[in-house]
Parts: C-alpha cells; structure tokens; sequence
C-alpha cells in the first residue's frame, strides 16, 4: 500500500447528502475525499481522471444506477477501485448484485457517523492485509479477513443491551491500530461517539478478555483509564 492518505470519491445525487458524506469522510486522518459528484457518468469519469483507491457509490442516479456504474467499472478497471455502496435501496437482487460485483460493504441509509467510520476503518484494514499478503503467506485468520469472513474484533450475539457488533468493531479497530493506550475520550473522538458510549464498549472489551486498562495518575482528581488491545497471541 502507498503511502498518503486514501482517496476517496463520493457519489450521490442529493448534494446535501453528498457534502454530510464528504464532512464524515474526511474526519477520519487515513482519508480523503478528491472529488463528490451527482451522477454515474461523473462518477465514471472522476474515477479515469483521478485514479481514486475507494468509490462511495448510491444506487440511486438520475442517469445510469449505481449498479450499472459499478458494472462499467469491473469491466474498465477490474477491482482495482474498491466500492462501499451507500444507499436506500434495500432489495435483495440489488443487494446480491453489488456483492457479485465486488463490494466491500453495503451501507443502508440512514445511518449514523459511526456506521460510516465503522466501515471506513474495517476498509483500511482490509487494505493494509492485502499489502501485507503480497509479501507473506496468510493464516487461517488472515484469510477469513481478507475474504470478509472471521472478523478479529469480539463476535457475539449476545451483546449486553445497548452495544451494537458494528460499533463495537469499530472500537475494536480503534484500539487495534493505536501503538499507545488510548482514553474513553480518545476513542470517542476517533470513532465519533459520546464518551460515555465508548466507555461501555471499552468496558466490554475488558470483560471479554480483548482490551488491557490501567490507570494514568494526573495532579489532581480520579486517574483517568487508559486502554489497549489484547491480541490473541499474547493471551
């Protein structure tokens, strides 16, 4: 993977929804947003022009749908442009054809900032697997990863109330890709939450066996809580 931020298109027909898409994106360091346009054959277009690593793409256009842009890509580009659909259609054909053609995720509006992140953040890692496959065999783990199977982050359905899998594997990949312990306030920031919501995650990961803390003693006051990651190989 080159270095530099991941570039990014955002496509869809509603300008409004275009720049709020754009605002979210771009909030998050490893990104960056190089052009936002209206239609398919605009988004067609920017991808020759601009050569971007990732496509947010509506299916929802007022000239070709997001489904025929995507087609026209595969066959001029081949999976060299990655896509995350973003979009109100929920139809299972729909659904089932923008898997056969290669999307890394299907986002169903509407949908918060962190379900966005969420994605974004399990898209970089995916990334950064794929270049690290190029230059060393893959285990098991890897694998199911990298074919969209096994995540890393905590799996369970039974949740305690309140925890969505998303945001808690957003989270997850927060603290992952930290070299340093992070705060309930770090994590909120990184993921866009309340503190108070990324405390209860943090929490859980603890419970489970996923996440270290420890304290950081200040001046004045209660030690704030520091956590990181626990991988299953130091376990």
């Amino acid at each position: 993977m080159t270095g530099g931020p991941i570039r990014v298109v955002v496509v869809d027909d509603d300008f409004a929804v275009a720049a709020l898409h754009r605002n979210f994106v771009e909030q998050l360091p490893d990104f960056t947003v190089v052009d936002v346009v209206h239609t398919g054959a605009d988004a067609l277009t920017a991808v020759r022009r601009l050569r971007p690593d990732l496509l947010l793409l509506d299916v929802y256009l007022p000239d070709l749908t997001g489904l025929e842009v995507l087609h026209r890509l595969r066959e001029e580009h081949g999976p060299v442009v990655d896509v995350v659909v973003i979009t109100a259609a929920r139809e299972v054909e729909t659904v089932r054809t923008a898997m056969a053609g290669g999307v890394l995720h299907y986002l169903i509006k509407p949908f918060t900032r962190a379900d966005l992140h969420g994605r974004l953040t399990d898209y970089l890692r995916h990334r950064r697997l794929v270049h690290e496959s190029a230059t060393a065999p893959l285990d098991q783990e890897q694998v199911d990863r990298l074919l969209g199977g096994a995540r890393p982050a905590p799996a369970s359905t039974d949740l305690p109330k309140g925890l969505a899998p998303r945001t808690l594997e957003a989270v997850s990949e927060v603290l992952r890709e930290s070299a340093e312990a992070l705060s309930a306030d770090d994590v909120a920031e990184r993921v866009g939450m309340s503190r108070v919501a990324a405390r209860r995650y943090l929490e859980y990961l603890v419970e489970v066996g996923r996440a270290g803390v420890r304290p950081r003693y200040g001046q004045v006051g209660r030690p704030q809580h520091l956590y990181s990651w626990v991988s299953l190989r130091s376990r």
